[in-house]
């Protein structure tokens, strides 16, 4: 058996993000099987014992993941083609408290805060922002295994195994898609729940099954659901909502 770097097993075992890993062994803060690692690139078997001392416990404690609703216009990650990223809509006036959340908005809240999941700019809905690698591994992983539940409305006329193959039969880039759960709400929306997200993946699954889409809404990621938070608003995940 070989050893494998520590800031990978402790990504893998979903103690934090690599990059977080690489911070908390330079400062002392990671143990394994009880013996302190401070050597960025140090080794150990998977099998050992990783654990994080209580100012590592600490500072993860005190990152934060915020909910968006995010609206149409407005890209998931960094600025492009002079479209403002959704991060800018994260401020005090724009936080939704119908619960007096006893979490206030603070700009160290913005340090680090990215995208866990895209969500392309033609769509709106639900779109999670964290400081915390673990909740990012958790939803963004290839092998991750939260549904994403959409709104999506359509134009065309569908063929008649197009539902079928929505379902599961579509390739994209040339590798199969992962089955989906597909089925029509109306007339002219179709639910989706995905267990992948590939870049404008539900709009190209539909184009080739002969439907456009001209409206797509995220409003599920796991157990957190977008509920009445309004387009444009956010707020922060609440300790003990989890994914």
């Amino acid at each position: 058996m070989e050893k494998i770097r520590i800031s990978k097993l402790m990504a893998e075992q979903g103690l934090c993000s690599r990059r977080e890993a690489d911070s908390y062994i330079e400062r002392g803060w990671v143990r394994v099987d009880g013996v302190v690692v401070s050597e960025l690139g140090s080794k150990a078997y998977p099998h050992q014992k990783i654990t994080l001392d209580r100012q590592a416990q600490k500072r993860q404690t005190a990152r934060v993941t915020i909910l968006l609703n995010k609206p149409v216009g407005y890209v998931s990650g960094q600025a492009e083609s002079g479209y403002r990223p959704a991060a800018t809509l994260i401020s005090e006036k724009t936080q939704y408290r119908p619960e007096k959340s006893t979490i206030w908005f603070d700009r160290s809240h913005l340090r680090g805060l990215a995208p866990a999941g895209r969500l392309d700019i033609d769509s709106q809905g639900l779109l999670v922002l964290t400081q915390d690698g673990r909740i990012a591994r958790q939803l963004i992983d290839e092998h991750s295994d939260i549904e994403k539940e959409y709104l999506v409305r359509v134009e065309g006329k569908i063929g008649s195994n197009g539902l079928k193959l929505l379902n599961h039969g579509l390739s994209l880039d040339g590798q199969t898609l992962k089955p989906a759960e597909v089925s029509w709400q109306n007339e002219d929306q179709l639910r989706f729940i995905l267990w992948e997200g590939k870049k404008r993946q539900i709009r190209r699954m539909c184009e080739q099954v002969g439907l456009k889409v001209v409206g797509l809404k995220r409003v599920r990621m796991g157990r957190i659901v977008l509920g009445d938070l309004p387009p444009g608003k956010w707020r922060y995940l609440r300790e003990g909502e989890q994914f």
